[in-house]
């Protein structure tokens, strides 16, 4: 019997999709994970005991299913943000509440638009969806590109703020006066926020068409829990709702978000922590003459250099597989020219740091000249 190709039944669009690629995750030990972005810190000591209390001696609530809404959950973040629960959606995952998004405001007469460079998941998301696609560029600058997204007829505008891969924030002086011309839905994906200076969430109140997307992966400590919410208008919230799958959360990731987001003191602590070693690590990096724009999130994305001062592809290139020798992983975006010399490198804790600076100075040493 002749083996049918059965990629031949999928649907175009899903033919011609290019998946997401994650950054590396690898399965032996003994790796400096400096590449995705996760917090170098477990999560507040209060998620155990949430996670042991639901799944109860026995293990009997397990067999149950959650609550379809996370109610508990959306009750706890209302009040983190100072607004009614009927303003939150929570999901698995910030991707989750994207995908929610695209699926609700996008189809082939509704385009997305996003800012390029940022996160790469939003064009997959929107290929899934088969909506067009409007990039609007940032410059070296990263200055925020106001008029182009005012003028790219997009339904729905996702913008990373504060941004990745560059870790530049943006004002909530500039968010106010972008989001209230703007003709149609305005998403902060707000995933590094806890790290900044400001949130767009103080900006709701006044901008009906803005929704603020938060993970629980970076600060809080919980990428293995897959937690994201989104804070928006009912009206809004309403068509998530509408799309989202029944019990989208599970029992025991419901409880572990309302744990952690009640812990606003261990958020803070941690918080400090990373903001202090990024600080220490930037500081460095200028040290050595390093181009590295400022950070508002637990990473830096900074621009290697020969010793004569220059920067090449080829040459940060280099340093990447040098530091992967050395079992440190952090993450190259070779395929856009305004990224393409530069790292990006998460903030772990001040002994990971050390051991990265050391492994620079190591691949100074023989770095070849670009």
């Amino acid at each position: 019997m002749t083996k049918k190709n059965l990629s031949q039944y999928a649907v175009g669009r899903v033919r011609a999709l290019s998946a997401y690629t994650p950054g590396e995750q690898p399965s032996d030990g003994g790796w400096i994970k400096l590449n995705t972005n996760e917090n170098p810190y477990p999560p507040s000591p209060r998620v155990r005991a949430a996670i042991l209390e639901e799944v109860g001696a026995d293990g009997e609530a397990l067999r149950l299913y959650p609550h379809p809404l996370s109610a508990c959950l959306r009750a706890a973040i209302a009040k983190h943000h100072g607004v009614d629960p009927s303003q939150v959606i929570a999901g698995n995952g910030s991707d989750d509440i994207l995908n929610l998004l695209i699926r609700a405001f996008a189809d082939g007469a509704h385009p997305v638009g996003m800012t390029v460079p940022s996160y790469s998941l939003y064009t997959v998301l929107v290929a899934m969806q088969g909506a067009a696609l409007k990039e609007v560029s940032f410059d070296a600058s990263m200055a925020l590109p106001e008029d182009g997204i005012l003028s790219c007829g997009a339904n729905l505008f996702i913008l990373t703020t504060p941004n990745a891969p560059t870790g530049v924030g943006f004002s909530n002086e500039q968010l106010s006066r972008l989001i209230g011309r703007y003709d149609g839905i305005f998403v902060a994906d707000e995933a590094y926020a806890p790290f900044a200076d400001e949130s767009a969430a103080a900006l709701l109140k006044d901008h009906p068409n803005l929704v603020v997307v938060r993970t629980f992966s970076k600060a809080y400590g919980l990428a293995g829990m897959r937690l994201g919410y989104a804070v928006a208008d009912p009206a809004v919230i309403d068509m998530l709702d509408r799309v989202r799958d029944s019990y989208n959360l599970d029992r025991l990731a419901q409880a572990a978000a309302v744990a952690a987001i009640e812990d606003e003191a261990y958020l803070a602590d941690t918080v400090a922590r990373v903001r202090a070693t990024r600080g220490k690590l930037e500081t460095s990096l200028e040290k050595r003459g390093w181009f590295t724009y400022p950070s508002r999130t637990n990473f830096i994305f900074t621009q290697p250099r020969d010793r004569a001062g220059n920067t090449s592809p080829a040459l940060t290139a280099d340093l990447f597989a040098f530091l992967k020798s050395q079992k440190i992983l952090v993450r190259a975006f070779p395929n856009h020219p305004l990224t393409s010399t530069f790292l990006r490198v998460t903030i772990g804790t001040d002994s990971q740091m050390q051991a990265f600076n050391t492994a620079l100075d190591l691949w100074q040493t023989h770095a070849p000249l670009a």
